[in-house]
């Protein structure tokens, strides 16, 4: 190919790219139009945006519940026994600052309440012990006794069973106690874990209870001082109202526990049924767990009369029973814990439930004083403001208000600037 048609064919191609480079520029530019965002708030009807966000909330709250429940299972081995000595604490406050009023420091007043408390239980339990040794033989014989009866009763009753029978079913009763007893290491050493945790609870029980007794004050300035500011006042206020809610309900049931137990004791001691002493302070310790604890232990003393006396007394006693769990259901536990705690029946019912499914006999302890201490709360905090109301005017203006945060509400109404406009807001809950 010559230099000229070489030259001519760069010359037509650089022709060709001015011409399109000419119709680009003629062309219109596009234009490019805007719409609704399609971040904007979704359009849902109300309804669903409102179950929306309760339902969310719900789940964090539901979770944040969840990890704390966790947390104090792993930890039941001291979570339950300082619950424990909460308890105990609320019990012996009243001596404690009895002692206190007449001259003696709080914190020597708190070492003898212990000390004298640990003194009762334990003669109160050698005393019991020493009614339960005095009686064993007889039980032993009694006990020997209704096994012949029962053994006569199967060969001539309705079941007509022969001696080779009731051999058979003798030998299989002691097969499987012997299966049970197998794995006699492993017992030991679960015994043995168990008997481990008891002394360890025993200890912090001890330890907790005096110095919640002697230092509840500063333990409970130190828990205050963990909130934020602005709400120091109301979170102070409602533990001392959580506190006098537990008081009142561990008092009522003191009362509860010694009527169920002096009625039960009275009942058999008019039946004759021996370890009276032994049956009415089990039944004082297990009406702590209430509406079932005091009739379950009275069941002690029903089987202890069918020991003893045979089955006419065993129902006289089990009548008894039931009288004495009657009386306290429809008279005791409505006048003091209605008047008291106000807690409803049906709540007490579903906390047993849902303590004993939570944490077993030490959930349903724990779970009617926890309700009644979180109902007190919740009452306390929702007698402040209603929605949209000032909480400083509503605690100074409430007829019935807290001392103290009605003080420290004024004080704020004083300081406050005359001409500051109120945004409507409630009370700062920090």
């Amino acid at each position: 190919m010559s230099e000229e048609s070489r030259t001519e064919r760069i010359r037509h191609r650089l022709a060709q790219q001015r011409a399109a480079l000419r119709r680009r520029e003629e062309e219109p530019v596009p234009v490019i139009t805007t719409g609704t965002s399609n971040f904007s708030h979704a359009e849902v009807p109300w309804a669903y945006d409102l179950a929306a966000a309760w339902s969310w909330r719900f789940l964090v709250i539901v979770g944040a519940l969840g990890v704390i429940l966790y947390t104090l299972s792993f930890l039941a081995v001291i979570v339950f026994p300082v619950i424990i000595a909460l308890l105990l604490a609320a019990l012996a406050a009243p001596l404690v600052s009895l002692l206190e009023r007449i001259g003696i420091r709080r914190k020597l007043a708190a070492l003898i309440v212990v000390v004298t408390g640990i003194a009762a239980v334990a003669l109160l339990l050698a005393f019991v012990g020493q009614q339960v040794a005095s009686s064993v033989d007889q039980l032993g014989d009694k006990v020997v006794g209704g096994l012949d009866e029962v053994e006569q009763w199967l060969r001539t009753g309705p079941l007509h069973a022969s001696d080779s029978q009731i051999n058979e079913w003798i030998g299989k009763a002691q097969d499987f106690i012997s299966e049970q007893g197998n794995d006699v290491v492993g017992r030991v050493t679960e015994l043995g874990v168990a008997v481990g945790h008891v002394i360890a609870a025993f200890f912090i029980i001890l330890f907790s209870t005096y110095f919640f007794l002697a230092d509840g004050s500063l333990i409970w300035a130190w828990v205050v001082r963990l909130f934020p500011r602005a709400a120091r006042a109301r979170a102070d206020s409602s533990g001392r109202v959580a506190w006098h809610s537990l008081t009142q309900f561990v008092r009522a049931t003191v009362i509860v526990a010694a009527t169920d137990a002096i009625g039960i004791m009275l009942i058999a001691w008019i039946l004759g049924v021996p370890l009276v002493s032994a049956i009415g302070v089990l039944v004082f310790l297990g009406a702590f767990v209430p509406m079932i604890g005091a009739f379950l232990s009275g069941t002690v003393a029903v089987l202890v009369a069918l020991v003893a006396h045979g089955p006419v007394v065993a129902l006289l006693m089990l009548a008894g029973v039931v009288l004495v769990q009657q009386i306290e259901a429809h008279v005791l536990q409505p006048f003091l814990m209605g008047r008291w705690v106000s807690v409803h029946p049906l709540g007490v019912i579903l906390a047993i439930g849902v303590g004993v499914v939570v944490a077993g006999i030490a959930g349903a302890l724990i779970a009617v004083p926890l309700v009644a201490a979180l109902n007190a709360v919740a009452q306390h905090l929702a007698s402040y403001t209603d929605i949209g109301d000032d909480a400083e005017q509503s605690a100074v203006e409430d007829p019935d208000p807290d001392p103290e945060l009605a003080a420290a509400a004024a004080a704020d109404l004083a300081e406050r600037d005359p001409e500051e406009p109120d945004d409507g807001r409630v009370g700062d809950e920090g």
